[in-house]
């Protein structure tokens, strides 16, 4: 796990911008399981590929009453566009300024080209990390790490 955040730590709190005139902090959704899909960069074939597959499995996370943030370091801009272009129904918060401060604080920023990891988190209802997951840049992780640790959350 190259120095991401594991299963047990307490999930760092933090306030991102959703829009350009909205935020959202972590401490927003207490009382139920988060996940955190930072991801390197919109626009990228394999970024959207990860997106779109959650977006369209969305209904599946909503039934454990989950709440699915997706984070990168690009602009709110940015997101806006491409979660337009790619019909997405849940919020991309943009770790923007300052750049990648959220990601660095779950382990997941990438120094050498100053963009976040493909890396995974599902949070519990009481603020802890039940499960994290470094996926290789390149590779789209799925879901099923993630389901299976929401479904692990209702035991």
């Amino acid at each position: 796990m190259a120095g991401i955040l594991c299963a047990g730590t307490t999930a760092p709190d933090f306030t991102l911008h959703v829009t350009p005139d909205q935020k959202l902090s972590l401490r927003e959704l207490s009382g139920r399981p988060v996940i955190l899909a930072f991801y390197p960069a919109d626009w990228s074939p394999v970024c959207g590929d990860q997106m779109g597959l959650y977006n369209e499995i969305l209904p599946e996370f909503q039934k454990y009453g989950a709440e699915l943030l997706g984070i990168s370091v690009d602009g709110v801009w940015c997101h806006d566009e491409f979660a337009k272009d790619r019909h997405l129904h849940f919020p991309l918060l943009a770790d923007f300024e300052p750049k990648g401060e959220v990601a660095k604080k779950y382990g997941a920023y990438r120094d050498d080209d100053g963009t976040c990891e493909r890396a995974l988190f599902v949070i519990d209802r009481k603020g802890k990390i039940a499960w994290s997951y470094l996926s290789p840049v390149a590779v789209n992780p799925g879901a099923d790490g993630i389901l299976q640790a929401l479904e692990e959350l209702g035991k």
